[in-house]
């Protein structure tokens, strides 16, 4: 059973149960927007549906409340900071701000963050900075929830990467995990009973399989284009660790929970090389062309993003419908 709740009422209640866990008012007001916006865009498996996850590592002391970013060295447009295992979503958004302000300074910004926590949906960042006009990239290393090619056990991560395209006509943001689906993807289908579309993993047999829960139980989920997003996935854990001095994909499996990760941010200021009416005109005609092909029967061609928006304003419009259980599970956290 589901219930229809506002986003208005969404935002209300995060806010209220951040501030009870000790998130200064600031701290709360932009994190409960964040989980709020996630859920709103359809990503309920990085919103809503992860809060009380959220709430349990700052329980644990997994995520302190009161930390502050700290930067550790510069040199003109690069910098590495520590997140001092401060709230994800915060220390990502900060980041992906303080990228733009390299990029506005020196055309390219690049931002390396060590002892940082789950940033929840990676697009978030990518919307943000596109909103503000710039090219922008970011990745982040992960526990080991992916074997390599070839092999049977998780040693590595599947390290979600986002691609942003700023454009006057509707953003192009891409935002995927190296894994044929998320784990987050794979609890939601989990918990609501379905199969996959496609296989995504592994069963305890070896074989390829719909069934999302064999896929978590194995932690055997199969890489975007086999073994091309199995070394796509090293590289990314190589970069975020090296640039960063935090830990890796390695260092992360001897953890006794998810937390601790490295990421990189990249902001690109696209318009000192052309204006942004030069670069709306490329758009669209490399959308048009991708537009173009003939489509299967009963399908549609969406650009990436394009659905997020569709989505995100139906539910402004008409609520978004969210688990019974876990909104109660939610309420729970304020009354408690």
């Amino acid at each position: 059973m589901k219930v229809n709740i506002s986003y208005i009422e969404l935002k209300t209640t995060f806010k209220e149960i951040l501030l009870k866990y000790n998130f200064e008012e600031d701290d709360a007001e932009l994190c409960s927007e964040i989980f709020a916006e996630n859920t709103l865009c359809g990503v309920l498996s990085h919103g809503i549906n992860r809060f009380p996850l959220f709430i349990e590592l700052v329980q644990k002391g997994k995520i302190n409340p009161k930390a502050k970013l700290e930067k550790i060295i510069s040199f003109n447009s690069l910098e590495r900071w520590d997140g001092n295992y401060g709230a994800g979503p915060l220390n990502a958004w900060r980041m992906t701000d303080r990228a733009i302000e390299l990029a506005k300074k020196y055309g390219i910004g690049l931002i390396a963050l060590k002892n940082t926590n789950h940033w929840m949906r990676a697009a978030t960042y990518g919307w943000k900075a596109a909103n503000e006009g710039f090219l922008f990239m970011c990745w982040t290393n992960t526990i080991p929830n992916m074997p390599p090619w070839g092999g049977i056990e998780p040693k590595t991560g599947n390290n979600p990467i986002v691609f942003a395209f700023p454009r006057s006509n509707g953003n192009v943001v891409l935002d995927m995990a190296l894994s044929q689906y998320s784990y987050g993807k794979l609890a939601t289908l989990m918990y609501e009973r379905k199969k996959l579309p496609v296989v995504g993993g592994f069963d305890e047999k070896g074989n390829l399989t719909d069934d999302p829960e064999a896929i978590y139980k194995t932690q055997r989920a199969l890489p975007i284009g086999f073994w091309k997003g199995s070394g796509l996935s090293l590289l990314l854990d190589l970069f975020a660790t090296v640039l960063s001095g935090g830990n890796s994909t390695a260092d992360l499996s001897k953890l006794d929970d998810d937390y601790g990760m490295s990421q990189i941010f990249i902001a690109i200021n696209p318009v000192v090389f052309t204006s942004q009416k030069e670069i709306d005109l490329i758009a669209e005609k490399i959308i048009n062309f991708y537009n173009s092909s003939k489509r299967l029967e009963g399908e549609q061609i969406l650009y990436p993003g394009e659905r997020t928006l569709i989505i995100r304003n139906e539910n402004f419009k008409n609520g978004i419908l969210i688990e019974e259980k876990i909104w109660e599970t939610v309420i729970s956290l304020k009354n408690n």
